[in-house]
């Protein structure tokens, strides 16, 4: 039996929870590029936002996040 059948044989005795939890795991998974997966990602969102539209998302963020006081 190859890995991927015996993957699905071991899917099919979880109950519908461990199932869905399984499936983030994969999903995770295949997610995880590592650091050069990151950079490519991040250097494609950088400067997706006009000056106005970074304005407004920093003005937003500064009137309503909360600030983490660091020395506490």
């Amino acid at each position: 039996m190859s890995t991927p059948e015996a993957v699905v044989e071991e899917l099919k005795h979880l109950s519908p929870v461990e199932l869905e939890e399984a499936a983030g795991y994969i999903y995770r998974l295949r997610l995880d590029v590592g650091e050069a997966g990151r950079k490519r990602a991040l250097d494609r969102a950088f400067g997706c936002l006009s000056d106005s539209e970074g304005e407004t998302m920093a003005s937003a963020i500064e009137t309503h996040c909360e600030r983490v006081d660091a020395s506490q």
